[in-house]
């Protein structure tokens, strides 16, 4: 129980400081609302349980595999994200009604690939969830329930943050220009964020 409670405290510190994944959820809430912003914090915590299946089942090699990959994929996720901040940055006020149309499936999509191409995440996710096992038998078991622990207490910290962008998005209602800037900016630094993401 002590290693759960440490698990929790630990992942909570980490779910306040924020990475791509959270400029990501703060930049669609910002643009395009709440709604927008759950659905992302829904994507990258799918994103993040694909990547914490392959330390679960203990593919080491399939871990380092996929990593190589995404090395290469990332970079893709960077210029894409880059595209989208300043496309954003360049709105106008008359802008803000067409980029509530994005679909729930485009907005789910963004935050998956973002938290799924994420080299570091996926290697720091395997050294991270281990050193939570307490003894050496039921590591499969004891590895299952830390990571549904772990998903719960990054899925609710992303809520926060989903709830908190979409909160001060209405003080920008009078500002749109500003509110795309913001926005603009959140997305360029989630690109940010994934260009220095390395394996650790």
């Amino acid at each position: 129980m002590a290693n759960v409670i440490a698990l929790i405290v630990a992942t909570s510190v980490l779910v306040l400081i924020p990475g791509p994944n959270v400029a990501l959820i703060v930049a669609n809430s910002l643009g395009r609302g709440l709604k927008s912003g759950l659905v992302t914090a829904f994507g990258t915590t799918v994103g993040i349980a694909v990547q914490l299946s392959l330390v679960i089942i203990g593919l080491a090699t399939l871990v380092e595999a996929a990593a190589s990959t995404l090395m290469w994929i990332r970079w893709l996720g960077v210029m894409y994200l880059i595209y989208l901040g300043i496309l954003t940055w360049n709105k106008t006020g008359t802008d803000l009604a067409q980029s509530r149309e994005q679909s729930g499936i485009n907005t789910f999509s963004r935050g998956f690939v973002l938290a799924v191409i994420n080299p570091k995440t996926l290697f720091f996710n395997a050294a991270f969830l281990p050193q939570f096992v307490a003894g050496s038998e039921g590591t499969t078991g004891q590895l299952i329930l830390l990571a549904a622990v772990y998903m719960t207490v990054i899925i609710m910290g992303d809520t926060l943050w989903a709830i908190f962008a979409a909160s001060a998005r209405r003080l920008f209602n009078r500002f749109r220009h500003l509110q795309h800037r913001v926005t603009g900016g959140f997305l360029l630094s989630a690109a940010v964020g994934l260009a220095l993401s390395r394996r650790s």
